[in-house]
């Protein structure tokens, strides 16, 4: 790597963790916002929101009625915090799995039969299709591409790195269809009915797109994680001893096996209650996509992962009573004290920044600015990427934001000759390579507990630095397939044109 490009991400770390510790920094711009929502309410910042027309205003915060919900809220702001339960459920598994020494044996006898040069690719391809199962990649990816690459000999943050790009800045990219699709796909019909209220948008609309996308993303993250981010991190210095690849003994062999028998009875289960059309664990609806299986997957995380991990804990004798089980999970929680006590200013931060409106006014504002351009297609693409990858700077709900300028965009699309499933491919690129960027996105805390495992003085800087290099890498090269996708005319999914 040129001496500049180390000097340039040396001084993003260096700078990000001059800043005070994370929690003070979330803690200070939850402030910032109560004091940016006075200042907007008195100097009378508002939008026009697209979809319903009403008047949005900026909401002061340190009014009465301000002042009352934040007394009144902050507690709910804390338990309520989305990743929050979500964390602490899975590790209840996990710390079984950990502690019987599951997680270890599997890695080990996955690295014995992966090639050294693909640990990259398929930590990053992992990271891809486990978008599929919601909050899975954050969960168990990010963390166990830490371990993987600190078995190896290789820095263990770069592989957290790596995976956290494949988990949330390729979260669109996907080879199968997942919650996001059927959600925004929704909502763009929506947004299409403003110019033609027969038009309907299928969940599968960008499946073609963004099967492809997966493998770029995953060649490119690969890319970027061997010549830039690796060569810069450098080896681990860091006290974390490393668990060396061994050879399995017979008892672990056995107990892997009677693990997986474990894995393969709850696949079996979710099969008897999905296959069938009257499936107990289909949707209301009918739909496996919409079904608990998907959208609860977390719950059958912790079920799996506790049940196989006690199987294996009991035959490998890491386990002898009841008692070790629930000291695994006790052990677990260990962990997550930093992260419970970061959360509570991110909650804060981040519940009062949606109250005042000033993310959605940033939105709505912003939309408007490029509504009035006038731009041909390739252009107004690349523009509207970049806004939608500037705005999800501010707001991390990828829903929330196209709910906002889907109504926007999907009808200039339209009235200039080409799909609402196109500005919805559009948008989902530039919403996607930021994630990884933004101290907005719900999981950016626990990435910052992830990294301090490693290395204790490791803060938003280093986590900035690390994954800007893959944020712009990612942005170039989905741009320019997008581009490519648009000149040769190609579907965006089944019987989806790009023209309308």
């Amino acid at each position: 790597m040129e001496k500049s490009q180390k000097g340039f991400f040396h001084f993003i770390e260096k700078t990000g963790n001059a800043l005070p510790h994370p929690a003070i920094l979330f803690g200070l711009f939850a402030l910032a916002t109560l004091a940016m929502s006075a200042v907007g309410s008195l100097l009378g910042w508002y939008g026009v929101h697209p979809a319903t027309g009403e008047q949005v205003d900026t909401v002061n915060l340190l009014s009465r009625e301000g002042v009352h919900r934040i007394i009144l809220e902050m507690v709910s702001n804390y338990t309520g915090f989305a990743p929050l339960g979500v964390v602490m459920v899975a590790l209840l598994g996990i710390g079984v799995a950990e502690t019987s020494g599951l997680i270890n044996a599997a890695i080990n006898a996955m690295l014995i039969k992966t090639p050294a040069k693909a640990i990259t690719f398929m930590v990053i391809f992992t990271g891809l299709i486990s978008n599929v199962a919601s909050d899975l990649g954050y969960i168990l990816i990010i963390p166990l591409a830490g371990a993987i690459f600190h078995s190896v000999g290789r820095n263990p943050i770069v592989g957290m790195s790596a995976a956290f790009a494949g988990v949330s800045g390729g979260f669109s990219a996907n080879i199968f269809i997942g919650t996001i699709d059927p959600l925004l796909a929704g909502l763009s019909t929506e947004a299409a009915n403003i110019i033609d209220p027969d038009y309907y948008v299928t969940p599968t609309a960008n499946y073609y797109f963004m099967a492809v996308s997966t493998f770029l993303i995953a060649i490119t993250g690969t890319v970027v994680t061997v010549k830039w981010v690796e060569p810069r991190l450098g080896k681990y210095t860091g006290d974390v001893e490393r668990e060396e690849i061994a050879q399995q003994t017979e008892l672990e062999k056995k107990g892997l096996k009677r693990a997986g028998l474990v894995f393969l009875g709850w696949f079996v289960l979710f099969a008897l209650g999905l296959i069938p059309e009257n499936g107990i664990l289909r949707a209301n609806d009918g739909s496996i996509l919409h079904s608990p299986v998907i959208k609860g997957f977390i719950t059958l995380l912790f079920l799996m992962t506790a049940s196989a991990g006690a199987v294996y804990g009991y035959t490998v004798g890491k386990f002898k009573k009841a008692d070790d089980v629930i000291t695994g999970m006790n052990d677990s929680f260990k962990t997550l004290v930093a992260y419970l006590v970061l959360v509570f200013f991110a909650a804060q931060f981040v519940a009062w920044f949606r109250w005042s409106n000033l993310g959605l006014l940033l939105a709505i504002n912003g939309a408007d600015v490029l509504e009035k351009s006038e731009i041909s297609l390739i252009p107004l693409v690349i523009i509207f990427a970049a806004f939608a990858a500037f705005l999800n700077l501010f707001m991390g709900s990828a829903s929330a934001k196209w709910a906002i300028i889907g109504p926007v965009f999907v009808p200039i699309f339209m009235l200039l000759g080409y799909s609402p499933e196109l500005s919805q491919a559009v948008y989902r690129v530039g919403d996607s390579v930021t994630n990884i960027i933004t101290p907005m996105m719900a999981y950016f805390a626990l990435i910052i507990v992830y990294f301090q495992k490693y290395d204790k003085k490791a803060g938003i800087g280093t986590i900035i630095a690390c994954m800007t290099p893959f944020s712009i890498a990612f942005f170039i090269s989905w741009m320019l397939l997008l581009i490519g996708w648009i000149l040769i005319e190609l579907p965006l999914g089944p019987g989806v044109s790009l023209f309308y």
